[in-house]
């Protein structure tokens, strides 16, 4: 980490001063973020842990960038020594503090090639997506060289390779490197027919490689129990994993007079891991993606099936850690923003899935009048695909299932919403849910079944005068599960410019562990927002229940806490 630490620092005074000699013209800016709990409280009725420091927890970040004509340069420091409830996965890798990202980039006529650290997507992210988000702990940036290029017109060229950031470890015994090249091209530039229709038609194609120098081989242990000898036997093998995976992605896309279309295929190589239990076999996805858009209409349609898709830099990687993913498969649900419609949200199951989504909104005509939108989604299992923790497949050959064959449901949601603005003060949201959630299969629970429930959601807003504005909530989850029906209340005062009040109070069955119901408690709390110019504070106090935290079908697991928050937030 002093390695890196050094090296950053003399990049950004080095890029700094030739960034200054290029372009008298350099911009300064940055951010922070960090969001604190003060003095975190026990508190046995939810199930709250215990922490190693009980004075305060915190996850900070703070970033500075130079922008001129010809060069740009950065930094992050983040500080995760006492990291905030439920970012300590696969033990404490996420503790630490330091500059784990640094850049600098040289922006040529018709080429940029960035030095250090970058994020990247190819396509839909079926075999590459590099990204941050804070909300889940995941930073899977890359170190290393990054070349994007133009050169000529329509035709968009990407080349990179690096090691993976895994948590704190750039340097450690998995030497993880990730290699790719992407390319896209704008048919239509052809015809210039097309182009005068407004009609674009593009065609793209990614390849990326994993290198991982310590993948040969790995040693996997299988307890058995003897019924004659009544004693248990270990079995011992080694499964001699591949240093080198390729995937190849390819993709179609047409846009033209409201209506545009998506098309896109991904394929893997051999790749045993922990999340299909090192049996070797391809993995591949297939996604068709329709919409269609005019005033007041809005359509969607798109499925996507995909089967051993899990792609990590460390194929012996935790299955319950964020890090090391190299790609990434979107969850075709919604992420919700109601809390109780939020409750159960869907984890993408990367040993294989089909997925169905489908939406429509109307906008009706005429003054303060109604906008109706309606969802559906649907996952489903392939059939007898069971590829995670199942010993049985251990250094096995495995054979892809038959193409359209299904199984179990993991997911459905069908929900209605109605929004409308009755007159210049006052609006109101309505929202009616229908959720299936398969608590056994996503989240792994023996014997959990099913959560089926209805959800019902109003959001009334009243604007009182220039200055201050009304919001509220009232929500409700109603289901025969033993996990019960939750309710949700919240009310908000906005006043304009400055100040937020916010109080809201949530009534469930606490679940102190996973699949384990107790009685009915108030997850309470209230708070006080500031904003001042590029500013923006946050007080808060109140209970958090234990669940997950989704966002595009990956997840994160929230302990149950209680405490004092601080959240601040500054740009420049």
């Amino acid at each position: 980490m002093k390695k890196t630490l050094c090296f950053s620092v003399l990049m950004m005074l080095a890029t700094g001063y030739a960034a200054a000699q290029t372009d008298k013209k350099v911009t300064v800016s940055g951010s922070v973020q960090s969001d604190i709990m003060i003095a975190p409280m026990q508190d046995e009725a939810i199930g709250t842990s215990e922490y190693d420091n009980k004075y305060f927890l915190t996850n900070t970040y703070a970033t500075l960038g130079l922008q001129s004509k010809w060069v740009d340069a950065g930094a992050r420091f983040e500080l995760t020594e006492w990291p905030m409830p439920g970012y300590h996965d696969a033990g404490n890798d996420f503790k630490g503090h330091g500059i784990p990202n640094f850049w600098v980039k040289a922006k040529l006529k018709k080429t940029d090639i960035t030095a250090g650290t970058f994020y990247e997507q190819f396509g839909s992210g079926f075999i590459l997506r590099s990204y941050e988000e804070r909300t889940l702990g995941i930073d899977n940036s890359l170190l290393g060289v990054h070349v994007a290029t133009s050169p000529v017109q329509g035709l968009q060229l990407k080349v990179l390779s690096g090691l993976q950031r895994n948590y704190w470890d750039w340097w450690g015994t998995n030497k993880n490197v990730v290699s790719g090249a992407d390319a896209e091209y704008e048919i239509d530039q052809l015809s210039p027919r097309l182009r005068d229709n407004g009609l674009h038609l593009s065609v793209g194609a990614s390849w990326v490689n994993k290198f991982e120098e310590n993948a040969n081989p790995y040693v996997l242990l299988r307890g058995e129990h003897d019924e004659a000898s009544q004693t248990d036997k270990i079995s011992a093998w080694n499964v001699a994993t591949p240093r080198f995976v390729n995937a190849f992605d390819a993709r179609l896309r047409f846009q033209g007079k409201g209506f545009s279309a998506l098309a896109e295929y991904a394929r893997k190589g051999d790749d045993p891991n922990s999340l299909n239990s090192y049996t070797w076999g391809k993995g591949h996805a297939e996604m068709l993606s329709l919409t269609y858009a005019k005033k007041g209409l809005s359509l969607l349609a798109q499925t996507k099936r995909s089967e051993n898709m899990g792609f990590r830099s460390i194929c012996a990687e935790s299955p319950l850690s964020k890090a090391a993913y190299i790609n990434h498969l979107p969850a075709f649900t919604v992420d919700q923003t109601y809390a109780l419609a939020a409750l159960y949200p869907y984890a993408t199951q990367l040993e294989g899935e089909w997925a169905y989504q489908g939406s429509v909104a109307y906008k009706f005509k005429g003054k303060n009048a109604p906008k109706l939108k309606f969802n559906a989604s649907v996952v489903n299992g392939l059939e007898n695909v069971t590829l995670g923790g199942n010993e049985a497949l251990m250094g096995t050959d495995w054979q892809n299932s038959a193409f359209f064959k299904q199984g179990d449901r993991y997911y459905m949601d069908l929900d209605v919403m109605y929004e409308q603005k009755l007159s210049k003060k006052y609006e109101h949201h309505f929202m009616l849910m229908y959720q299936d959630y398969n608590k056994e299969k996503i989240q792994n629970e023996v014997d959990a079944g099913s959560i089926k429930s209805w959800i019902v959601v109003y959001e009334p807003k009243w604007k009182i005068n220039k200055k201050l504005t009304l919001r509220g909530e009232l929500q409700t989850l109603l289901t025969s599960h033993e996990s019960d029906n939750w309710y949700f209340a919240l009310a908000e005062l906005s006043v304009a410019p400055y100040l937020m009040f916010t109080v809201s109070d949530q009534i469930g069955r606490s679940e102190p562990t996973p699949g384990q119901y107790g009685d009915f408690e108030h997850y309470y709390n209230v708070g006080v927002t500031g904003n001042i110019k590029s500013h923006r504070l946050q007080l808060s106090f109140g209970r958090t229940r234990s669940g997950y935290n989704c966002n595009g079908g990956v997840c994160r697991y929230i302990p149950a806490s209680k405490g004092f928050r601080l959240s601040y937030n500054y740009n420049f």
